[in-house]
């Protein structure tokens, strides 16, 4: 885990915005894991019923990075700092406002 960032490049108080990982672009390279200031994020192996569902060139990439991909575990600290989305090399995460439907 990295050094907090100051408070003044936290965009939102934790609970407004949570990041939202697309498991389609998703190759497991951990580097959103690595750079959260909040651990946020964590890199495992999917299951068989998660692979099962990814359509295959995902599935393909999933498989040929090592079985995994980063997971939200802990979405109600995330800060909006944006350092996990600058530091996905695929393009895979997305920050969303938090709603009463998603809380």
């Amino acid at each position: 885990m990295s050094a907090a960032p100051q408070t003044q490049d936290c965009k939102q108080p934790p609970k407004v915005v949570a990041p939202v990982i697309n498991p389609h672009r998703c190759e497991g390279a951990g580097d959103c894991e690595e750079v959260c200031p909040y651990d946020v994020f964590q890199l495992r192996k999917l299951t068989k019923p998660e692979m099962k569902v990814l359509p295959f060139g995902p599935w393909l990439k999933v498989v040929l990075h090592g079985g995994k991909q980063a997971f939200v575990i802990n979405a109600g600290a995330c800060h909006a700092c944006g350092l996990c989305v600058a530091a996905c090399p695929e393009k895979a995460i997305r920050l969303t406002r938090v709603t009463q439907e998603n809380a």
